[in-house]
């Protein structure tokens, strides 16, 4: 694969005389910028100078357009290459150099190494470390001291280390990734929040266009179609449960991420020969999905923040998810859904069970979700404490408190 970097804007606008602070935001990969969508334009409307910086790909150009915002392409492996990463970092260097940023972030294993190394070479004045979770929750042995050693060194670059979720944080702290001290959350987590007006309860005609029978129950997914997202054992927990409930339909609103951890080809064909599961590749508008659904499930090994299940609880489905570091925090457990161990698909498929035999419970699960996600996750309200975090640090207050 060519390495191959252009630093031309591929969705850009000119830097306008007395323009803000610039922030430089760094990625690995372009479709890490679906957790980006709004957060970038509420800085830029908040009078910065934002940058985006990505490995190229169709979700860089467009969430650029979208948000306002110029973006720069420049590759960066997601797996471990050494030489790769070599140019990967002198391109980052030099492209920090020549933008000047009074602020820089960056995210994701590969990007938050390189990114916040280059950074600190550059003597960058803000250097941000945006941890979105662990990769190292899935890994042993060497790799695992390897990505600590790794995420150890990312958040040494930087001054602040932004943790997506209270669980995350603490976790952080127990892998002695930095201080605490340097370790922050903003309010009660997630990257940017719901939009509770889009994810809102509401019919969908989808399940007609899929020729669902009126009544079948539907338990849905949204998000990569990978194994530390728990699709094995969620296709495994839908055969369990459709012997007790085999009108049951399994909506997989997603695509079929060629990462590390990606489902190998038996599975996935599994998948495309049943025909009680949809899977839909990717989807750029989730709203009418989640609206198709009677139970939200996310079986995941790892997050950081799971705005999935903020979706859900907006749109008023309950959800189904792990005791995993960040998923637990994204419910309130027997309150807006039921929380279970990771990798078991007998739990997946009684709490499953359980939901679709009361719909008085998930009824009143879902008044409860979209309560709890607008009081606490509404875009507006999280967006707003990250902006005011960012001023906060660029008027010279260090490392300000947690704000809540």
């Amino acid at each position: 694969m060519p390495v191959a970097e252009s630093t031309r804007p591929i969705a850009s606008r000119p830097r306008a005389p007395g323009a803000g602070p610039r922030i430089l935001i760094g990625i690995t990969h372009s479709q890490t910028c679906l957790t980006l969508t709004g957060r970038l334009r509420a800085l830029s409307l908040a009078g910065f100078d934002v940058t985006l910086v990505s490995s190229p790909g169709p979700l860089l150009d467009r969430t650029a357009s979208r948000e306002g915002v110029t973006a720069i392409a420049l590759p960066i492996e997601r797996r471990i290459a050494p030489l790769r990463d070599l140019v990967s970092f002198l391109r980052l260097l030099a492209l920090i150099r020549r933008l000047r940023p009074a602020v820089a972030e960056f995210s994701t294993p590969k990007a938050g190494l390189l990114g916040t190394l280059a950074a600190a070479v550059a003597c960058v004045p803000v250097r941000i470390y945006m941890l979105r979770g662990f990769k190292l929750d899935t890994a042993s042995g060497l790799r695992r001291r390897l990505l600590i050693a790794c995420e150890r060194l990312a958040a040494r670059s930087a001054h602040v280390v932004l943790c997506n979720s209270d669980s995350l944080r603490n976790q952080a702290i127990a892998l002695r990734i930095a201080p605490a001290r340097k370790l922050h959350l903003i309010g009660s987590g997630s990257s940017n929040g719901v939009n509770v007006e889009r994810f809102s309860p509401g019919r969908s005609n989808l399940r007609e266009q899929l020729a669902i029978p009126p009544g079948a129950p539907v338990l849905g997914f949204v998000g990569r179609l990978t194994r530390d997202k728990g699709l094995p054992e969620l296709i495994t927990a839908f055969d369990i449960l459709s012997s007790a409930r085999p009108d049951a339909h399994l909506l997989l609103v997603g695509w079929y991420d060629a990462a590390e951890d990606a489902l190998d080809s038996t599975l996935r064909a599994g998948i495309e020969s049943n025909p009680r599961i949809r899977s839909t590749g990717f989807v750029d508008n989730t709203a009418p999905w989640y609206r198709a659904m009677d139970v939200f499930i996310l079986p995941t090994f790892r997050e950081g923040f799971p705005n999935v299940v903020l979706e859900a609880s907006a749109t008023g489905i309950p959800v189904i998810t792990t005791d995993s570091t960040g998923a637990r925090d994204s419910i309130l457990p027997g309150v807006t859904g039921l929380l279970i161990p990771p990798g078991q698909p007998e739990a997946i498929a009684a709490a499953a069970l359980t939901l679709l035999a009361d719909p008085d419970l998930r009824l009143r699960m879902g008044h409860a979700g979209r309560a709890w996600v607008a009081g606490h996750f509404a875009d507006t309200h999280v967006l707003g404490l990250a902006v005011d975090f960012y001023k906060a640090l660029l008027a010279g207050s260090g490392s300000p408190k947690n704000p809540a």
